[in-house]
């Protein structure tokens, strides 16, 4: 329960051979040649369908002109960063946040300020209260980076009313938004709230991915950029990577064009709904007093937060000796806090198999419980500390 890869085996891979073989057989002189920078119009025209899908249309600004063609959401990361931070500058960003946007931020030599969440996701008032210290230390913050939607590795939601003041705080301050949205088309109980790009077109820089609604190995994301910002972003990309590769999208494409995609979504709603219920009673029936974790109504993951006394990161060989894993909470806060917590994955395993994952976990949690009880612990870890150093409550996420 470590991972977050998506569940492959759900597509028609019989289908999706053959379609790839037709593109090889039928285009393969210009899909294994050299492409453009930004990425193909084709493409880009198929991203700003799937877009619609959640709410950024036309009337939003979506253009494929400015869609940036990105090697998945990770290098979405990688060009915003290279285009707006230099060493020491400030980025906000949910507390926890995904592991992968930190090592892009640390790369660049950036300090993470972290901004508080409970179950309803980013906390407003705390993203006010992060802009002002920031601004007292004399720093302005760079962007806020959030996953407002089945947030990684939370699982909440910001919700409606909030993701409007967090869009007016952020105005306010004149500070930028980078909206990370790869699991929006994911959702299970209800549809996912707009997205912010959704909401305001100026400002807001909106990246997603195929990796969780097609295929992780094409490798295939996109940047949604304000028109003056594009130009450089693909600059950037060119000097990274020359282009994206061009049958990577070509299958992208194709798949969008001639498949039934809208259709796989709903795939894998019910296989992930199935499977998130499987993990959430079984937390139910077997994890020990003193447990907490989040419902979430989408995407790929649930955080728990452990009893206190346990350390998810020092527990960590005994639950692979029992052959069960998780990613430590420490992963997801750039000063290494958060050791009370841990990220559970659902997408991959069988229901079967987590509900054993989830038994095993419980029995590791329980022999930890009474090892300390026995022989007593150093320290107690810490839930996560404030940015002076301070302990303050961790998220309230349960």
């Amino acid at each position: 329960m470590a991972g977050g890869a998506p569940y492959i085996a759900a597509l028609p891979l019989d289908a999706v051979g053959e379609m790839l073989n037709k593109l090889a057989a039928d285009q393969g002189a210009n899909t294994l040649q050299y492409g453009i920078g930004q990425g193909t119009l084709e493409l880009r025209e198929r991203i700003c369908e799937v877009m619609a899908l959640s709410g950024i249309d036309v009337g939003c600004g979506a253009s494929p002109e400015d869609v940036v063609v990105t090697v998945g959401g990770q290098q979405a990361l990688d060009l915003i960063a290279r285009l707006f931070l230099d060493p020491g500058d400030v980025v906000l960003a949910e507390g926890p946040t995904y592991v992968g946007a930190l090592g892009v931020f640390q790369s660049a030599q950036a300090q993470v300020v972290h901004v508080q969440m409970d179950a309803d996701g980013l906390i407003p008032e705390a993203l006010e209260l992060a802009i002002a210290e920031v601004a007292r230390s004399g720093r302005r913050a760079k962007f806020l980076y959030t996953i407002p939607t089945f947030q990684n590795p939370a699982g909440v939601t910001l919700t409606e009313e909030r993701r409007e003041r967090v869009l007016d705080i952020c105005e306010r301050a004149g500070l930028l938004v980078v909206e990370d949205d790869p699991y929006g088309q994911l959702g299970f109980d209800c549809e996912a709230p707009l997205p912010l790009r959704a909401r305001r077109r100026d400002g807001v820089f909106y990246l997603s991915t195929f990796s969780k609604t097609f295929a992780p190995g094409l490798r295939v994301g996109w940047i949604l950029a304000p028109h003056a910002v594009r130009d450089k972003l693909v600059i950037a990309s060119e000097a990274q990577i020359l282009c994206p590769s061009a049958f990577a999208q070509a299958a992208v494409a194709t798949y969008l064009s001639t498949m039934p995609w809208r259709q796989q979504l709903k795939i894998y709603r019910e296989v992930y709904r199935e499977r998130r219920d499987a993990l959430l009673g079984a937390l139910a029936d077997y994890m020990p007093a003193g447990t907490s974790w989040t419902e979430p109504g989408g995407g790929l993951f649930v955080w728990a937060t452990l009893p206190d006394g346990l350390d998810a990161k020092a527990m960590m060989p005994r639950a692979i000796a029992a052959r069960v894993a998780y990613v430590p909470g420490t992963g997801f806060y750039a000063d290494g806090t958060g050791a009370g917590h841990m990220r559970l994955n659902f997408s991959f395993p069988p229901p079967e198999r987590i509900r054993e994952g989830v038994r095993r976990l419980a029995t590791v949690m329980e022999q930890e419980t009474a090892m300390r009880e026995v022989f007593g612990t150093v320290g107690t870890p810490s839930r996560r500390r404030g940015q002076a150093g301070a302990d303050v409550p961790g998220p309230d996420l349960a």
